[in-house]
């Protein structure tokens, strides 16, 4: 049996020359003997091999010195004993030899190591701890060498200080805004940007170079020309010269910044997209690289489960709801994405929580796949999927709309048939509105008239015959003015009807292209139309039926009006003197004096005196409930005659009142 044993100093070949004497490893070492050596030249060839033995791989010092020492044996009758299995699979693959790893070669491989010394000549103990020492300090370094495909610190620091020039960006704005605004306060409202300020405060300077500066390359036609203008009418404060310069100094730190704020962004981009391809093409530059940021690296993005994705910058409001028992957060800084802003916010959380499973989904592939996706085929698709995904939920969707235009077609020609029906009764309803607002017109003209009249009426209470006579010609010249007026209506209602007529025409010709489109018939429209004819007609008929009456009824009234007139001046002397006398009534019952208080003294006297009255108050109650039972036949019999007159009188105006209407 062989054994391969890998050192600081290089590669060693043992082979044991008594295979009985293995269950017995402490005493194994004994039966060992070096078959080849070969020495590492220099330190990079010995951390170049060490670093692919750890990956698994042969390298080609290993593959040389195992074809020197196979060439004069037969490798079908040997074993090769090997601490790793991985390497040991490819040897046997490379070489078809049969490789050995158990519990007593490891067992093997530490007696090996102890004796290290005797079984090994010309190379010394400290010489080989030295090495040790050197390699692996080479090795570390190997590991943490800077790569540019794999860095995430790179990215943490350049999105933490694009966040920083944000903010003092902004600051600075603000700051020369408000600076330059007592010189030029009009400028701020023409222009918005901060850039195109800064550039150009720069270029003018004062207010007053405005005309004879160019800024065509900064400003558009038209805000260039409203900017001179406003120039000219400025009510700013004048500036010395001293100040302009310092302004003009905090606009070049403004130009400067943006212009680094825009490199700094490219280099971000190229980063991440070198890094985790399939996390930008899902998320974004910007959330992709904070999202990294935020946990720490992308290998420690990738263990976080898609739930703790969705919520992570939104800790300190997870942690709140948790404790008030309030509902969770939906999205933490996967909600500056540009899938979740096109969702409504309806169906914002449930797009979150799809973009954040695919996100998760991305950077494991990003983080630990071995082969590089540069083009991003993954991203691609899972983006795909969460736009289609949101079309679903919003009713945008293709299929979706496909199988809803296949159901409406049956609809459409019913909602054409439905759409005509109510035309067409809408046109009766308001044909029938028309006729019933000229019947009302004419009632309430003949009520405004009695009203006229009852209010002459009353301001004569005690008028003469005269103003009766003149009352009545009124009424006389008011008739023949409605009586023109209702020849009026006529006129006008047959031209309603001409002008209705001719609109149901029109709408016939409409109804008839519709009915093309929809699959109406015209026969059906045909019958409306004669139906609406008849029925305009029958209401011109009732209108003028319904004139004649009113006339009628108004000529009774005429006659009733000059009866009313003499019975209301009677009854109003009468309810004249009736008022008069109840006013005297009220004034004795108001010149009575009222009862006094007592006061506190004279209380004070009748407590005294309340046992002499209490006994002949006692007296008096008994003499009253003696005369009670005993009641006057005279006071009866004068009280029922004057219920009898009450009645009478009553009645007498209620007949007169009913004459009178």
């Amino acid at each position: 049996m062989l054994v391969l044993f890998e050192t600081a100093a290089g590669y060693a070949l043992f082979k044991v020359l008594n295979e009985d004497k293995l269950e017995e490893p402490n005493e194994l070492w004994k039966e060992v003997k070096l078959v080849n050596f070969q020495k590492f030249e220099n330190m990079n060839e010995a951390v170049i091999s060490v670093s692919d033995l750890l990956e698994g791989k042969l390298s080609k010092d290993l593959k040389n010195f195992l074809k020197e020492s196979f060439d004069n044996m037969e490798l079908s009758s040997e074993q090769l004993a090997v601490i790793d299995p991985k390497i040991g699979t490819t040897i046997s693959k490379k070489f078809g030899i049969q490789v050995v790893s158990d519990k007593i070669i490891m067992e093997l491989y530490r007696g090996i190591k102890q004796q290290l010394d005797a079984l090994m000549t010309g190379i010394k103990a400290d010489d080989i701890n030295q090495m040790v020492l050197g390699l692996s300090h080479s090795l570390s370094r190997h590991k943490l060498k800077f790569s540019p495909d794999k860095v995430d610190n790179m990215i943490i620091q350049a999105i933490g200080l694009l966040d920083d020039l944000d903010k003092e960006l902004n600051t600075y704005a603000m700051r020369v805004k408000e600076w330059y605004g007592w010189h030029f306060p009009e400028m701020s409202k023409i222009v918005v940007d901060n850039l195109a300020y800064a550039k150009i405060i720069k270029a003018m300077g004062f207010r007053t170079n405005a005309q004879t500066t160019d800024l065509s390359e900064i400003l558009p036609e038209d805000l260039e020309k409203e900017l001179k203008e406003a120039a000219e009418i400025s009510m700013g404060s004048e500036i010395a010269r001293e100040d302009i310069d310092n302004i003009v100094m905090g606009c070049e730190q403004i130009i400067s910044l943006t212009e680094y704020r825009a490199e700094l962004y490219e280099y971000l981009k190229n980063r991440m997209l070198a890094i985790a391809p399939n996390l930008t093409t899902l998320v974004g530059e910007l959330v992709g690289a904070r999202l990294i940021a935020h946990s720490g690296s992308l290998l420690n993005l990738a263990k976080h489960p898609a739930s703790t994705v969705q919520i992570l910058g939104a800790e300190k409001a997870l942690f709140r709801a948790l404790k008030t028992k309030n509902p969770t957060p939906k999205y933490g800084l996967i909600y500056h994405a540009s899938l979740v802003g096109q969702a409504s916010p309806k169906n914002k959380g449930k797009v979150a929580r799809i973009l954040a499973t695919k996100s998760s989904l991305a950077t494991r592939f990003d983080a630990l796949s071995e082969d590089k996706d540069i083009q991003a085929e993954m991203g691609h698709s899972n983006r795909k999927y969460v736009e289609s995904r949101i079309r679903s939920l919003e009713g945008r969707n293709g299929a979706g709309t496909s199988q809803s235009v296949g159901t409406s077609t049956a609809g459409i020609k019913r909602k054409a048939e439905e759409m005509a029906a109510t035309e067409e009764e809408s046109d009766e309803d308001s044909t029938e509105e028309e006729s019933e607002q000229h019947d009302s017109t004419k009632s309430i003209k003949s009520k405004d008239k009695n009203k006229k009249a009852k209010k002459q009426i009353k301001v004569s209470a005690g008028g003469t015959k005269h103003k009766a006579k003149e009352i009545v010609s009124t009424d006389e010249e008011e008739s023949e003015v409605e009586s023109a007026d209702e020849s009026s209506t006529e006129e006008e209602s047959d031209q309603d009807d001409s002008i209705k007529f001719d609109k149901s025409k029109d709408k016939i010709k409409k109804e008839k292209k519709q009915g093309q489109s929809a699959g109406t018939s015209t026969a059906g429209t045909e019958r409306k139309i004669k139906e609406e004819s008849q029925s305009a007609k029958a209401s011109t008929s009732g209108t003028k039926r319904k004139a004649e009456e009113t006339d009628e009824e108004e000529s009774e009234q005429d006659s009733t009006d000059e009866e009313s007139v003499k019975t209301e001046s009677k009854k109003s002397k009468d309810k004249s003197k009736k008022l008069k006398k109840h006013k005297k009534e009220v004034k004795q019952e108001k010149k009575q004096p009222s009862k006094v208080k007592d006061s506190k003294e004279e209380k004070k006297d009748k407590s005294k005196k309340s046992k002499d009255k209490d006994k002949k108050a006692k007296k008096q109650k008994k003499e009253d409930e003696q005369e009670k039972k005993q009641p006057s036949k005279e006071v009866k019999g004068k009280s029922k005659d004057d219920k009898k007159k009450d009645k009478k009188e009553k009645k007498k105006e209620k007949s007169s009142k009913k004459k009178e209407l």
